[in-house]
């Protein structure tokens, strides 16, 4: 008589599978914070001003593009529930290819999009030049780290959660060793850090690549071009992409807003906010390791037509992911004015930083939930569903109440309030979606 195969849902699961992302995500802002140090302790603030919009171009032109992390999982794990090799293989070719086509088409017009978002985010003049230095380098990236999104999505819906964990710590360590080089070491500047930025995603794109011949040798089924070129199924890979790219270029418009409103504030506020805004980002890539984890469980639980196995999916990662928002609330709280010490050595700009602290200090208990519900939502492929309550939330809801806050006299106040409120609706919106699907049937799957 066999033993039966144990749950994969339970505490101890997601945990295994949020812990290597949790790990692996949380470089991504430690670099945002080397990168802010490094600058920050330049004694003219323009270049830390420049980096901060530098990174806000490339959170539009590259984060706004991590459809291809999010679409890539859940169809991925869908496709492992399903125990479909062909299917897997055929997967990871379609990511890859749209990865590469987008990178070309980013390149070519690098310089019309470059002058788009410098006009739209409108630094002073002394921030200007540093910071097209800095577009100009980086865009060469693209291709990497574009085809290192559709990677990492790839094996979060294969439930290897390591992988990504090693691609990301080799590429975000050889980043921060290489900022510190070309900036303290050969006094590079803005340009030293973006170079920084190409050379280690061009080495984790080598890496990923490596990852993958080793974790296909373990897999069943051949790469068909009929399944990678077949008309139903690329439909859907386009509108499951669709919907999260306009998702996500609505998430990456708060974010954006958020700097060129800083930057009309003046250089001193886009540089307290270029300080604040890490973190936002360090809280929520740590909280983004249960969402992975639920995008894993939940594809997988639609793959094997399993209801029961997603709601609990759900109902775990809530719990570990409310627990963790409580601790980085707390460490904000203790120690944010020491975070803000470590990243700039202005003293100025400590005490404006720290004026805007309490906003921060609140955001992981409002943030978490929306961050969970993405990871429902990724892994049930309810793009659709991700891109309404995102674009209602953003422009339904942060900007009229940044508008009113504004008429109020609250300035940098106010607009770290909208934000709070665009997150609480995300949240709100969200959870209201989920109660009203049907996910959690077993005929979600093809929906």
């Amino acid at each position: 008589m066999s033993t039966p195969a144990a749950s994969p849902y339970t505490h101890r699961n997601v945990r295994a599978l949020a812990a290597p992302m949790i790990l692996s995500n949380v470089t991504v802002p430690l670099l945002g914070f080397v990168d802010t140090a490094v600058m920050g302790h330049l004694q003219d603030p323009r270049y830390l001003a420049a980096v901060a919009v530098g990174a806000t171009v490339f959170s539009f032109l590259f984060m706004g593009l991590n459809f291809l992390r999010m679409g890539t999982t859940g169809l991925a794990a869908q496709a492992h529930g399903a125990d479909d090799g062909d299917r897997l293989r055929a997967v990871l070719a379609q990511a890859l290819l749209i990865a590469f086509a987008i990178a070309a088409l980013l390149i070519l017009a690098q310089r019309p999009l470059g002058h788009l978002a410098m006009w739209l985010i409108a630094p002073e003049p002394a921030v200007l030049d540093p910071a097209w230095t800095y577009f100009s380098v980086r865009i060469w990236a693209a291709p990497a780290a574009l085809a290192n999104f559709a990677l990492v999505g790839w094996f979060i819906g294969m439930q290897n959660t390591r992988a990504p964990l090693y691609l990301m710590l080799l590429t975000n360590l050889i980043n921060i060793a290489l900022s510190l080089l070309f900036v303290v070491g050969f006094g590079y500047r803005t340009g030293g850090v973006a170079a920084a930025s190409v050379v280690a995603e061009f080495a984790g794109l080598g890496f990923g690549v490596w990852l993958v011949r080793r974790e296909l040798a373990g897999v069943g089924g051949r790469l068909q071009r009929s399944q990678v070129l077949d008309p139903a199924r690329l439909r859907q890979v386009f509108s499951v992409n669709g919907n999260l790219f306009i998702r996500t270029l609505s998430l990456m418009f708060v974010f954006g807003f958020i700097t060129a409103q800083g930057a009309r504030q003046g250089t001193a506020i886009l540089a307290a906010n270029a300080i604040l805004i890490q973190f936002q980002y360090f809280m929520a890539y740590a909280l983004d390791g249960f969402a992975h984890a639920a995008e894993a469980l939940v594809g997988r639980a639609l793959g094997e037509r399993n209801g029961p196995g997603l709601r609990e999916a759900v109902r775990l990662s809530l719990i570990w992911s409310a627990a963790v928002a409580l601790v980085f609330t707390l460490a904000y709280l203790v120690g944010g004015q020491g975070i803000i010490a470590l990243l700039t050595g202005q003293a100025s700009l400590r005490e404006l930083a720290a004026q805007f602290l309490p906003w921060i200090i609140v955001s992981p208990l409002v943030s978490f939930w929306s961050f969970l519900f993405d990871g429902v939502f990724v892994g049930a492929t309810r793009a659709r569903e991700m891109r309404n309550t995102m674009v209602f939330s953003a422009f339904g809801v942060f900007l009229p109440v940044f508008f009113l806050t504004q008429a109020a006299g609250m300035g940098n106040h106010g607009l770290w309030l909208a934000f709070l409120v665009f997150m609480a609706s995300r949240a709100l919106s969200m959870g209201y979606v989920y109660h009203r699907l049907p996910i959690a049937a077993p005929q979600a799957a093809a929906s």
